[in-house]
């Protein structure tokens, strides 16, 4: 899919954050197009984490504006964010440990649906999606942490979001996992835009049509694979070249 005939389906300018006397984000200007696998990658504490909370509105800027399909979401919070497509899957679990994956997953559905029509099969499929099907009736605080993970991932396709935001979601996979999430997001990316922000560089460079890097709050680079890999001012803040 060719990204650049359309406009950015996000987009941020300036957008700065700060806690006291640290700033975490420092005036990011950020595009994200249509139909993107884009990665956002940085050494910890670069403010990869803010950053994807200022764009889902769980934390409010100190400067800047976020936009999403076009409209100016800086001041919306969250929930608003995602009754207009967007889908934020955390860095930790937020599943609800006492429910079933059903009622998990059937949850985020009913956020979507005005009727309770086709919330089993729409739930089961979002399931299936992940591998997760089979587990339906099993309690959510009972799973690996990988397994977590998964669900969460499932819940947000369970939205049919525009963009989906996955942070960190191979944490606690095994290898075999990651293989089968990495065929989901090229799946899932040919129906919404995905987010990546990712430490495994491997499920970077292999899935992300286009990697942002951030370091110490601001923007160091952005661009595919190939020149993110060979750039120097990377190697040296991240990839230990």
């Amino acid at each position: 899919m060719t990204v650049a005939a359309s406009g950015p389906l996000l987009e941020t300018e300036g957008l700065t954050r700060r806690f006291g006397g640290l700033t975490a984000v420092d005036h990011v200007d950020f595009q994200l197009f249509p139909g993107e696998i884009r990665a956002l990658i940085g050494p910890n504490g670069a403010g990869k984490t803010t950053f994807v909370g200022l764009l889902s509105g769980r934390i409010p800027p100190s400067e800047g504006r976020v936009r999403f399909g076009g409209e100016d979401v800086t001041r919306l919070p969250a929930h608003a964010r995602m009754a207009r497509g967007m889908a934020y899957t955390f860095q930790i679990t937020s599943v609800f440990a006492n429910l079933s994956l059903f009622d998990n997953v059937a949850l985020a559905v009913q956020r979507r649906l005005a009727r309770g029509e086709g919330l089993e099969a729409e739930t089961m499929a979002a399931l299936d999606r992940v591998g997760l099907a089979g587990r339906a009736r099993q309690t959510a605080g009972d799973l690996s942490y990988g397994h977590q993970r998964l669900l969460e991932i499932a819940m947000g396709l369970a939205q049919r979001p525009r963009l989906l935001i996955l942070d960190e979601p191979t944490q606690g996979l095994s290898d075999g996992e990651i293989e089968g999430f990495k065929a989901l997001v090229r799946d899932v990316a040919a129906e919404a835009t995905v987010l990546l922000i990712e430490h495994n560089m491997d499920v970077v460079m292999s899935l992300a049509t286009r990697i942002t890097v951030l370091d110490m709050g601001a923007r160091l680079a952005e661009g595919d694979p190939a020149a993110i890999h060979a750039d120097a001012a990377v190697q040296r803040a991240y990839l230990g070249g």
